[in-house]
């Protein structure tokens, strides 16, 4: 399944029959491009005791993520299209807390699904970051150069810088650099961000663990809470990428909605 081409192997694992030892693995074999199926990573499908299911998330590197919009959009509709959860409201138990889709329209193929993505945070000790308070247009120290950063935390940790071109900035990089900065322990997304107007902005993504990648929704949503926190925007932004467009609105919480579709389906067959 993919969410603007950010796509994603989905595995029903309610049974739990892949062993934890091997899940790692596992994510690193299947998103293999060009030797196994390929992909940005790989989502599990668990019973939940809080919520209507459970989504896991790792990473093409194998590592585990907290949280990622596209992804949990993903497992909605394959929910709702599998019948496993019977509605179109689902809550969806992630590693940052529960998350609460509507399946808006579309079939078997193709859906609009919004999400209900929880608060941005600015508080380093929340993606995490090194040192105390916010980190609102901050300069840092990247390689040979000074770069402005804003960070916001959307379960998972977005380090957001302001560019007047995305063709010509050198993303690939400058986001390596960013990903394993010594201010984020953990690690962190890297957005590069082109302001077009109040109500549009241009994001490219450099994934934690990934790489670039054609659409992120967590960082789609931290870019445009950056944005408006610097007075760049307003509260409801279209997020253009190189996959599509993503809405984001600013509220009580943040929304995001936009196209997710089931690309094919398959079996997996595990080594004896």
């Amino acid at each position: 399944m993919h969410g603007l081409g950010n796509d994603y192997v989905v595995i029903d694992d309610r049974q739990k029959r892949i062993d934890e030892k091997d899940i790692q693995e596992l994510a690193k074999r299947l998103c293999r491009r060009g030797f196994s199926v390929g992909a940005d990573g790989v989502l599990l499908v668990r019973n939940s005791n809080t919520a209507d299911i459970k989504m896991r998330i790792f990473n093409s590197d194998g590592s585990e993520a907290e949280m990622c919009g596209n992804g949990v959009r993903c497992i909605a509709k394959y929910c709702y299209d599998n019948k496993i959860v019977d509605k179109k409201t689902i809550d969806v138990e992630t590693n940052a807390g529960i998350r609460r889709l509507v399946i808006l329209t579309g079939g078997r193929s193709v859906a609009n699904v919004r999400a209900d993505m929880g608060m941005p945070s600015f508080k380093r000790k929340d993606l995490p970051m090194i040192g105390e308070g916010e980190c609102i247009d901050e300069p840092i120290n990247v390689g040979d150069e000074k770069l402005r950063i804003t960070c916001v935390s959307m379960g998972n940790p977005h380090c957001v810088l302001f560019v007047s071109d995305l063709e010509s900035h050198p993303i690939r990089e400058t986001g390596p650099l960013l990903e394993k900065h010594s201010s984020f322990p953990k690690g962190t997304n890297v957005e590069f961000v082109r302001i077009q107007n109040s109500q549009e902005i241009a994001v490219r993504t450099w994934e934690r663990g990934v790489g670039e990648t054609s659409a992120c929704g967590t960082g789609a949503c931290a870019s445009v809470a950056a944005a408006n926190r610097l007075g760049k925007t307003g509260n409801r932004v279209q997020v253009n990428l190189s996959g599509g467009v993503l809405f984001v609105e600013l509220g009580k919480t943040v929304t995001l909605e936009g196209e997710v579709e089931k690309v094919f389906e398959g079996q997996l067959f595990q080594d004896d």
